[in-house]
């Protein structure tokens, strides 16, 4: 039997909206819904860019009623951060930091892949290399070259997968030549990289910070209202320890924190198909409470992170099919959606904190 406009309703009052895990209908993000002949066409509202799970939600539970055919016509709309007048990138809807207070545990592999799958699902996205002691996108994306400038006043971003790039690596004479720079030098460099490049509007901006509890994320959390951060670690105890402090610093200068992801958390064997944890197990979920913050996901080790990061192509890009890459995926689909739960509960302002230190924040916070 042909379904009916009431029946369709009330079966799209059962699909869960993943930003809010509440029903779309609840949220009123369902609308223009009409029955012609079986076919029910309808027009959903999106906070997040990535349409794959909630339509085939959307297509099980109107079938499941009596739905011959469904054709939807997206509205995505990505909510934005509490953007100030004097922000250094107000272009930018929502500012995601990659942080860890531990180097070497692939906080730009993450950072790379994470916001390839963010364009990949149809964001405007752009990678902005904060570590300016350690660059690694040039590298990574394979990218080469120096910016250049349409109006004499402003750099163009480099790009590449349909990312905007912008890394000190651009602008070196020799890949292999150190900066050696003091503090204000790069805060300086760092707010131009943010104000004096023309980044277009973007939905997401991911930073790539340097390890540790620095000059660069100080100058971050004074001088610009992020969206948040995602903190990265690997399992073992001796990451954990510096992770920690990463994290207590986010809490005490006013930065949300999104989400942990653990990296290289296991390994699978190819011959045996055995789940090998060599680095030990729960260090992510370990980081996460104490951060009261999610767990995203978990990257495995896979020699194909490492060879297509090596090759100038990120795994996302280069094998999107692939496990790894689905991972990637997912970590990113997770994140879009508590960036969109965030801004949109978000009151906004400042409060001050009158804990006497008990809450473990600055006296001005978030």
């Amino acid at each position: 039997m042909p379904t009916s406009k009431e029946a369709a309703l009330a079966a799209l009052g059962k699909v869960i909206a993943p930003d809010f895990e509440r029903p779309l209908t609840d949220l009123e993000r369902i609308r223009d819904v009409s029955v012609e002949g079986g076919v029910v066409s309808l027009t959903v509202e999106l906070t997040s860019p990535f349409k794959e799970r909630i339509e085939a939600d959307i297509r099980a539970a109107l079938q499941g009623a009596g739905a011959s055919d469904v054709r939807i016509t997206w509205d995505v709309q990505v909510p934005a951060r509490n953007i100030l007048s004097d922000d250094p990138c107000p272009s930018a809807r929502n500012i995601v930091l990659v942080m860890s207070g531990k180097g070497g545990v692939g906080k730009s592999t993450v950072a790379a892949n994470i916001t390839l799958a963010l364009g990949r699902a149809g964001a405007r996205v752009g990678l902005l290399d904060a570590d300016m002691y350690g660059p690694s996108v040039p590298t990574m994306f394979g990218v080469m070259g120096r910016p250049t400038s349409a109006d004499g006043q402003r750099f163009l971003p480099l790009e590449r997968f349909g990312v905007k790039l912008m890394s000190i690596g651009f602008l070196l004479e020799d890949a292999r030549s150190a900066v050696v720079w003091r503090g204000p030098m790069l805060q300086n460099a760092l707010l131009q990289f943010m104000r004096d490049v023309d980044w277009g509007e973007l939905d997401y901006l991911v930073l790539d910070l340097p390890p540790g509890t620095g000059d660069i994320a100080l100058t971050i959390s004074q001088k610009m209202r992020t969206t948040g951060a995602i903190i990265v670690t690997t399992p073992q105890e001796v990451a954990l320890q510096d992770v920690y402090k990463s994290v207590s610093m986010a809490q005490k200068v006013g930065i949300s924190l999104l989400g942990v992801v653990e990296n290289e958390s296991y390994f699978v064997c190819d011959g045996c198909s055995k789940r090998h944890e060599l680095f030990g197990a729960g260090g992510g979920l370990k980081v996460a409470e104490f951060a009261e913050a999610p767990l995203l996901g978990q990257i495995p080790i896979d020699a194909a992170i490492r060879e297509w990061g090596d090759a100038g192509t990120p795994v996302v890009q280069a094998a999107p099919e692939g496990q790894v890459a689905r991972s990637f995926l997912e970590i990113a689909e997770r994140l879009a959606s508590r960036v969109s739960a965030q801004n949109l509960s978000s009151a906004g302002g400042l409060r001050i904190d009158r804990s006497g230190g008990v809450n473990r924040h600055l006296p001005i916070m978030r």
